[in-house]
C-alpha cells in the first residue's frame, strides 16, 4: 500500500528542505581554440587584419589545390618543363620576373553576453547566484569562441564529400580510409607540413610507433565510425601511452580529436534510403564536417592584452538614473574575435554521415 507523506506534527518546519550542494553542469570543451596560430592584434589598429604571403615558383592562385604546387597542369613531363624554363643560354640575360603576393583579409567582430540579478537575489537568495553567473560567463565565452572558429574552418575551400556526393546536400556516405587518403594526397601535393612529430616505438608490450600526422577535429558522434576504420590505433596503444588532449586515436597519418561542441548539419545531406546513416528526423542524413589541418593552415585573432576580454561585474547598490535605488546587478563580458584560414591548400573539410548505432 502507498505510504503517506509524513509531516512535522508538533512544530511546523521553517523550510523543510535541506540545502544540498551545487551540482555539476555541462561545460564546453575547448578544442579548436587551443590550436592554430594565435595572433594578438594591437589596440587602435583598425578592425581589419590583412595577412600576406607570396606564391611559390610554379604555384598559381586559381584554386586552393594549385597555390602551393610547383608544376603546371600541362600533360607530359611537367618537371622537365620547369627545368627547360630555367635553362640559361650563353651570353643571354634572362628576363626578370616578379613574385606574386596574395593578401588574406579578415574583419574583427565584437561579441558579448550579459546576465542580470536583483538586490533581493544578491542579499537574500540561499545560493551565490552572481558567482555562478560569473562562472557561466567564462564558459559561454569558450563555447562562442569555439563555434566562431568552427564556422571559419568549415568555410575552407578544399572540400571533400563522402559517398558519391559532390556537395553537402548530396553527401550519402560515411568516412572511409579511401576518402582520408584523398585528403592526405591533396595536402601533401600542396607541400603541407604535418602538425605532429613521430612517436618512436617503446619497449612496452602492445604499443605502436605513431608517425607524424595531420590533426582531424571531429564531433564526438563520429568516434565509433573512426574506430571502425582499418588500421585504427587508439591512444592507449601509442608508444608514449598518451596523446594530445581530446585525442582518441589515429589512422595512418591522421590523428583524431573530438568534441561534442562541433555540431553536425542536421538533415543536411541526401535522403537516407538504405545508407544506414543517421538522421535527426529520419528523412535526410545529418552531415558532419571533419576539419583536417596541417601546420600554419589557420589562425585566430584577438585584440592584444587585457582589452581582448572585458569582463563586467556590477553588484547592486549603485544608484543611477536608470536604477535609482541600485536594485539591479550584472555579470557579463564583451570581446573581439576573428578566425582566418591562412592557406586553404593546407587544410581540408571532409563532409560525411555517421552510422546509425543499433
Amino acid at each position: 500500500m502507498p505510504v503517506s507523506t509524513q509531516t512535522f506534527a508538533l512544530t511546523t518546519g521553517r523550510l523543510n528542505k535541506y540545502k544540498g550542494e551545487i551540482l555539476s553542469h555541462a561545460e564546453p570543451q575547448e578544442l579548436l581554440c587551443r590550436d592554430g596560430r594565435h595572433v594578438k592584434m594591437p589596440k587602435n589598429s583598425s578592425d581589419t587584419y590583412v595577412a600576406r604571403r607570396f606564391l611559390p615558383y610554379g604555384g598559381t592562385s586559381t584554386s586552393a589545390t594549385t597555390q602551393n604546387t610547383f608544376f603546371p597542369t600541362a600533360d607530359g613531363d611537367r618537371g622537365n618543363v620547369i627545368v627547360q624554363a630555367n635553362l640559361t643560354q650563353e651570353g643571354v640575360t634572362p628576363l626578370p620576373e616578379s613574385i606574386v603576393p596574395m593578401d588574406v583579409t579578415v574583419v574583427m567582430q565584437q561579441y558579448s553576453c550579459l546576465y542580470g540579478f536583483t538586490d533581493k537575489t544578491y542579499d537574500l537568495y540561499e545560493d551565490d547566484i552572481p558567482q555562478e553567473m560569473i562562472k557561466q560567463v567564462g564558459e559561454r565565452i569558450s563555447l562562442v569562441n569555439e563555434l566562431i572558429m568552427y564556422g571559419v574552418l568549415k568555410g575552407c575551400t578544399n572540400q571533400f564529400y563522402a559517398g558519391t556526393g559532390t556537395t553537402v546536400a548530396t553527401v550519402n556516405g560515411g568516412i572511409t580510409l579511401g576518402l582520408l587518403r584523398k585528403v592526405g594526397k591533396s595536402l601533401m601535393a600542396n607541400h603541407a607540413k604535418m602538425v605532429n612529430t613521430m612517436l618512436k616505438p617503446s619497449a612496452n608490450y602492445g604499443t605502436d610507433a605513431v608517425e607524424a600526422g595531420f590533426n582531424v577535429y571531429v564531433n564526438s558522434d563520429m568516434r565509433p565510425d573512426i574506430r571502425d576504420l582499418p588500421g585504427f590505433i587508439p591512444v592507449v596503444k601509442y608508444a608514449s601511452g598518451k596523446g594530445m588532449e581530446h585525442e582518441f586515436g589515429k589512422v595512418e597519418e591522421f590523428r583524431f580529436l573530438s568534441s561534442p561542441d562541433l555540431p553536425s548539419l542536421q538533415n543536411g545531406g541526401a535522403a537516407i534510403g538504405a545508407t544506414g546513416l543517421y538522421s535527426t528526423t529520419g528523412t535526410s542524413l545529418d552531415v558532419y564536417p571533419c576539419i583536417v589541418t596541417a601546420a600554419d593552415a589557420w589562425s585566430q585573432i584577438a585584440v592584444r592584452g587585457k582589452e581582448s576580454l572585458a569582463p563586467t561585474y556590477l553588484a547592486p547598490g549603485s544608484p543611477s538614473k536608470s536604477d535609482p535605488f541600485g536594485q539591479r546587478g550584472f555579470a557579463g563580458s564583451i570581446w573581439w574575435k576573428a578566425g582566418l584560414v591562412e592557406n586553404n591548400g593546407w587544410m581540408a573539410v571532409v563532409n560525411a554521415g555517421v552510422k546509425t548505432l543499433a
